[in-house]
């Protein structure tokens, strides 16, 4: 094996081990994390990670703060970046259904952040259980609401404004779901 091949083999192993076991209160890890651990080079570390994961259906995905970078992202804006290990591809309903979410409230957490997005990226708590009341039974809205803010895919501020969280620009292909959305027929 050659010396450069071990080298980028044992920063993987540690890139993996701070990416998989989780630390602090959100998953994944801060760049600068990453930086301080694996040396400057961990972008090049992190792309042959995610080559590695792909056949697993597994990626490395880099989260931003705020708004997202034009063109390729600086190695700042990569240190202050977040980044987790997510599915490359989406779960089936089999899989969502052994994750312990019912369908309705998936449906519920998919409405609500179409929502907020089409809000422009907040949205006052009340119009949100307004809309969901459409389509859940009405005790049950608040309680949704609540869990997607206790799981991190929403938050609400002083004013019960609700914002995109964490877990949702984590794990949630929004693209896509505002295309999914525009392209059903009602």
């Amino acid at each position: 094996m050659s010396r450069r091949k071990a080298y980028y083999t044992n920063k993987i192993k540690r890139a993996v081990h701070l990416l998989f076991y989780r630390r602090h209160r959100k998953p994944g890890v801060k760049g600068w994390e990453l930086r301080r651990a694996l040396g400057s080079d961990y972008p090049t570390v992190l792309k042959i990670l995610d080559k590695h994961l792909k056949p697993l259906d597994l990626q490395v995905k880099t989260v931003f703060e705020g708004e997202k970078p034009v063109g390729k992202p600086t190695l700042d804006q990569l240190n202050k970046a977040r980044f987790c290990i997510t599915l490359r591809g989406e779960l089936t309903p089999k899989e969502a259904k052994m994750i312990g979410w019912r369908i309705d409230d998936l449906a519920g957490l998919a409405t609500t952040i179409a929502y907020i997005i089409s809000k422009k990226g907040k949205a006052p708590r009340k119009e949100v259980e307004e809309l969901l009341q459409d389509k859940l039974p009405k005790w049950k809205v608040g309680v949704n609401v609540d869990r997607y803010i206790r799981y991190g895919y929403l938050v609400q501020d002083e004013n019960d404004q609700l914002y995109l969280d964490w877990r949702t620009h984590t794990e949630v292909n929004q693209k896509a779901l505002i295309d999914l959305v525009l392209s059903t027929e009602t």
